[in-house]
């Protein structure tokens, strides 16, 4: 009893908190978004209440147009208990969740849908469907995720990445994760992001591979194998978002203190990073999954509404993002 009061009050202090922020800056992303046609997304195996909720929380904003793959009673029964109807949106029935994602790249294959949404089945489930070799979505580009966290104290929205699919990501697959981060902020409107790739020390050791894959990308950004952005490192996580701390170890860099996206060494750093700001600095977040031929938005099942709507803003972004540059490049050719 004294453990389920404990964990009432620290809930209630987290509401509290949380209604006295000031608006968040993803509600600007959000904001944008809504001034884009609607971007039709396959919602994978809706069966859960945040799933669905999701979901249509975008719809009734006019972010996304729904089609809600799976299990058609599930679906329907779910609607129901949050009071939601779902009659007016396209539902394609499938037997269990497997049949769903394969049902729902199916649809991104063809054209039917711009961008998937993860409901309520695993990512490895999604993924397999995602990756298959001949009927998936893959590019040339390696799949990441990309965090963006819009923490109070720092001054703009900060871009984490890979904390959900690379778990030991080697050189090449960092040069992608990085690549696909830089992309995503140039859809969000910064030209040239900067990008620090983090360590537990600042300096090039043969002993820690993570500083030597920090020295190797920014060579490789020396010669165009990665583009678009001001990439520095080995750089600790106070260098590279303290432009004091850089200071104070004498560290000379362009990135310091003014950081879009951090690069961590491997997959467990920047998800324990990632949901420290979330829950220690009252961070708010949103996240996609990048490198396939379509958007997803892979929230975890445990995020609530505005998660999931900012993540669907995102995607509507890159969507737009993407067929304004298709539409340059055919202009041009």
């Amino acid at each position: 009893m004294q453990h389920r009061a404990a964990q009432n009050t620290a809930n209630d202090l987290t509401e509290q908190r949380t209604a006295t922020m000031m608006p968040s800056r993803l509600d600007d992303i959000i904001s944008q978004s809504k001034q884009q046609p609607p971007v039709q997304t396959a919602v994978v195996h809706p069966v859960d209440a945040n799933g669905l909720r999701g979901a249509l929380d975008a719809a009734e904003q006019g972010i996304i147009t729904p089609v809600l793959v799976g299990p058609a009673a599930r679906i329907q029964a779910q609607a129901e208990q949050l009071r939601r109807p779902v009659d007016h949106y396209r539902i394609v029935d499938t037997a269990h969740s497997h049949a769903a994602a394969l049902k729902a790249v199916e649809l991104a294959k063809t054209g039917d849908v711009q961008a998937l949404m993860k409901g309520d089945l695993a990512t490895a489930e999604l993924l397999s469907a995602i990756l298959d070799k001949t009927s998936g979505l893959r590019t040339e580009r390696r799949l990441s995720h990309a965090f963006l966290m819009d923490i109070p104290r720092y001054h703009k929205p900060l871009v984490i990445t890979d904390a959900a699919i690379n778990v030991t990501p080697d050189l090449m697959a960092k040069a992608d994760i990085l690549q696909n981060a830089i992309d995503f902020c140039r859809a969000l409107g910064i030209a040239t992001p900067k990008a620090a790739i983090l360590a537990a020390v600042e300096k090039v050791k043969p002993a820690m591979p993570s500083t030597l894959d920090a020295a190797a990308l920014c060579k490789m950004a020396d010669r165009r194998q990665i583009q678009h952005a001001i990439i520095d490192g080995p750089l600790a996580f106070d260098n590279a978002i303290s432009l004091q701390a850089a200071r104070d170890k004498h560290i000379q860099s362009p990135v310091s203190g003014d950081a879009d996206i951090l690069l961590a060494p491997d997959l467990e750093a920047a998800n324990m990073l990632a949901k420290q700001l979330i829950y220690l600095a009252d961070a708010r977040s949103a996240g996609l999954l990048l490198g396939a031929s379509v958007p997803v938005i892979l929230n975890s099942r445990a995020d609530g509404s505005e998660a999931r709507l900012a993540s669907c803003a995102l995607a509507s972004l890159i969507m737009q993002h993407t067929q304004q540059s298709l539409t340059e490049i055919l202009t041009n050719s």
